[in-house]
């Protein structure tokens, strides 16, 4: 088995390089979520049923997951700085494509692509784990997941607003121009980092899924947020479908408003940071999961339509906003503190799991509407939370019950799970 490579003391982040992660986690990721509001203008102009244009949202969280699993554990081998520019460029290359498609197979064939490069975050985010001390980990975590929102969120005001004024490709076309700005950006800003271990490629694949296998506290944090994302993309794919649909019947850009609502969740999680830092991360994913629940009933006042049930869907859309991204800081931090060498491959096994409950939660949230209506999709979602909760409460059952602690100041690198 290969050593890790050691490496000199790392630098520390500055509040201005933190400002621009955060940035740059939520530029990149929004590729995965801009699609979702402009699905119906794809579906009118490509022919084809809202239903099927949903594929695109799909397969861009599908290639997200493989993306994760595939390139992210080469955030331990690899510097940082030449990894994330060169997924960037490439990520450009498949935005543009998507941006001059004229069918929906070479969309969705674009829309894969791009989620498979488009991993930056997944990177970032265990390398400023990486450079910070661990009684701050939490919160440094909390405030790069807040740009991650501002970007799922923001994503869908700005593609449904430009997509409406200039049609669904202006989004694609003019997120390939951000990217490329953002590579720039952080290709002169990023530190220099030294890779924390030697082994070759297969094996850094092969790690992610050892360690999911032997990392009790790994497989629960993986599965709260693959039901808790499940949850959260079924409400979002179909909130589109709905307010567009017979019962609203208005345009995309009433998508970016509540998705703008929504994006008050990205202050949220600098204070569940800080509060995993003194608590622990149970106690949080316990109030997320709570909270998702209460969300799903929520939603349900979307059927008063008019003015009432459009601020009852915001108010439902941000409680699980705050929810999902909240219970992610949580997990996150638990996960950080298991192998401080192994970060990256952690986060590979956490972030595939989860974004392939992403891509069911498309998926399921769909089917749920065509079947059963906006009733179906708030059932799912209360459905989906609930399970997560009695995973959460059935913990202390189990011989991996034990939670990672609250982080002391000065305990070294890494904060080890108690088993």
């Amino acid at each position: 088995m290969a050593s890790a490579v050691p490496s000199p003391a790392p630098p520390v982040l500055s509040r201005p390089l933190i400002l621009l992660l955060s940035v740059a986690c939520g530029v990149a990721v929004a590729n995965i979520y801009f699609p979702q509001a402009i699905s119906p203008l794809i579906a009118d102009d490509l022919h084809v049923r809202p239903a099927s244009a949903a594929v695109v949202v799909t397969c861009a969280q599908l290639g997200y997951a493989v993306g994760i699993f595939l390139l992210v554990p080469l955030g331990d081998r690899l510097r940082h700085r030449g990894l994330v520019t060169t997924l960037l460029l490439v990520t450009g290359v498949g935005l543009v494509l998507a941006g001059t498609a004229d069918s929906l197979p070479v969309l969705a064939v674009a829309s894969a692509l791009v989620g498979l490069t488009t991993v930056v975050p997944q990177i970032l985010i265990p390398m400023a784990a990486g450079l910070t001390a661990p009684e701050r980990r939490g919160a440094v975590t909390g405030t790069l997941l807040s740009g991650l929102i501002g970007g799922i969120l923001l994503a869908r005001t700005f593609s449904g607003t430009l997509g409406e004024w200039l049609g669904w490709r202006a989004p694609y076309l003019v997120a390939a121009g951000m990217v490329l700005v953002l590579t720039l950006a952080l290709a002169a800003a990023l530190p220099h980092t030294t890779p924390s271990t030697d082994q070759r490629y297969p094996a850094l694949i092969a790690a992610s899924l050892h360690l999911l296998r032997t990392e009790p506290l790994l497989r629960r944090s993986c599965q709260y947020q693959v039901l808790v994302f499940a949850a959260f993309s079924a409400a979002w794919t179909a909130l589109a479908l709905y307010i567009t649909g017979p019962h609203y019947d208005l345009g995309t850009p009433a998508v970016g408003v509540l998705a703008l609502v929504g994006a008050a969740s990205m202050f949220a999680t600098p204070v569940a940071g800080r509060r995993v830092d003194r608590l622990g991360p149970d106690p949080v994913n316990l109030v997320c999961m709570v909270g998702a629940i209460a969300a799903g009933a929520l939603l349900l006042t979307g059927h008063l339509g008019g003015a009432v049930g459009l601020v009852g869907l915001g108010a439902g859309m941000l409680l699980l906003d705050v929810a999902m991204q909240s219970g992610q800081v949580a997990n996150q931090a638990r996960i950080f503190a298991l192998r401080p060498e192994a970060r990256s491959r952690l986060n590979t096994a956490y972030m595939t799991c989860a974004f392939l409950g992403g891509s069911a939660g498309s998926w399921l949230g769909v089917r749920a509407y065509s079947a059963f209506g906006w009733n179906g999709v708030c059932g799912l979602v209360a459905l989906l939370a609930g399970l997560a909760l009695l995973r959460h409460v059935l913990r202390d059952r189990h011989p991996e019950a034990a939670q990672v602690p609250a982080p002391a100041p000065a305990t070294g690198d890494g904060v080890p799970a108690t088993r």
